[in-house]
């Protein structure tokens, strides 16, 4: 069922009409309607859009959008990006996308997205972080809202959206989450499941909230401080959560990711005295010298 614009943009999470914002476009359907709603929200918007020449149509894709921002008076910024062919591209090039464009750009990024995301990080054997993406993010101001309902509101419009046939290819995970895993699990439960795994991540993002302001301590000693027989003395989920927050690495335009559950392993052990220092990721070693801890 069609929503009409005012529903719509009761769901959305938008700042203050009048608000400068940036906007990452695309040019499908979903930023478009990114695009659309936060106009339609009173919101000053600057859009970005990323030109990977990926695809032999990327140009024709960014003369798109810049004719949109013209008709819609909107900014309109390109950035112009390299990302080679070969294998991880997808995070490769949201990696130069996020590289590429400023600090808190809004993307379109649906309850649909949410879910998907959710389902990928548990294929990965993500924690309790990875279980509850998205949830309270402002650089994500749709992500209450459904796919399809954003499709429909952009087909009521008279802008047309662009259609990356990549988004339909089953060699990228995603796209075998969203058409096959999704549907198996509907079918299983009989139930629409998104909006059931979009309240799990809430209830998790919650949780993880809570966890945050009672380990908020523990995160002020860092490893230089922290003196290894004390924290021997703490219980495994507590020293667990310490070390993936005092082992967390910077990825250039991807923010900061924390370490792998095998690295956190690994550190655990160097806190216990079983071995006195473990390679990790970026290579950095964390090694161990009487009851202290350093990080090269």
């Amino acid at each position: 069922m069609n929503l009409d614009t005012a529903t719509l943009l009761d769901v959305c999470h938008f700042p203050e009409p009048g608000t400068s914002v940036d906007l990452a476009v695309s040019g499908g359907p979903d930023s478009l309607g990114l695009l659309l709603l936060a106009q339609r929200a009173g919101l000053d918007v600057t859009v970005h859009h990323v030109d990977h020449h990926a695809r032999p149509t990327s140009s024709d894709d960014a003369r798109h959008v810049e004719a949109l921002c013209a008709s819609l008076g909107a900014a309109f910024v390109r950035h112009d990006v390299t990302v080679e062919p070969g294998g991880n591209f997808e995070a490769r090039a949201r990696s130069a996308r996020r590289a590429a464009m400023p600090e808190g750009v809004m993307t379109g990024h649906t309850m649909d997205d949410l879910v998907e995301t959710v389902l990928l990080n548990m294929l990965r054997g993500s924690g309790l972080d990875g279980m509850s993406p998205m949830v309270d993010n402002p650089t994500k101001p749709l992500r209450d809202v459904r796919r399809r309902d954003l499709h429909l509101f952009v087909a009521t419009t008279a802008f047309a959206p662009l259609y990356d046939e990549t988004n339909e290819d089953p060699a990228y995970r995603r796209n075998r989450v969203r058409h096959e895993l999704l549907a198996v699990m509907n079918d299983v439960a009989g139930r629409d499941m998104v909006p059931l795994l979009a309240r799990q991540a809430s209830l998790m993002y919650d949780e993880r909230v809570w966890l945050d302001a009672l380990s908020a301590d523990d995160v002020a000693t860092g490893l230089a401080r922290a003196d290894c027989r004390e924290l021997r003395e703490w219980p495994r989920a507590r020293l667990r959560r310490w070390l993936r927050v005092q082992l967390r690495r910077a990825d250039q335009g991807d923010g900061t990711h924390p370490p792998t559950a095998d690295e956190v392993e690994r550190a655990m052990n160097v806190v216990r005295g079983t071995v006195t220092a473990t390679e990790l990721s970026g290579g950095r070693r964390l090694s161990r010298r009487g009851q202290r801890l350093t990080l090269e």
